[in-house]
């Protein structure tokens, strides 16, 4: 499966334990990264200083579902029962 442009759930709703640029202590589940654009895409994307948890996120149909608040309502699961 392709990444939906513009989706952004995956910058959203799980935590990120690992430093991001402009978040040294990484983000909370549910809050928005502030390397996330106004139209949801990755201000870092393809950079040295992405995560490599965010480098190695693959879209996949069980993660991100069929639009992009069935992605945001999967992953928080997804984090909920991992956290």
């Amino acid at each position: 499966m392709d990444c939906r442009l513009g989706c952004g759930a995956c910058c959203i709703a799980p935590s990120i334990t690992s430093p991001i640029p402009g978040m040294p202590e990484g983000k909370a589940a549910g809050e928005r990264c502030v390397q996330l654009s106004e139209d949801n895409l990755c201000k870092i994307f393809g950079s040295k200083e992405r995560p490599d948890v965010c480098s190695s996120f693959s879209a996949t149909f069980d993660v991100c579902g069929n639009s992009n608040n069935e992605a945001l309502r999967l992953i928080a699961f997804l984090e909920s029962q991992t956290s």
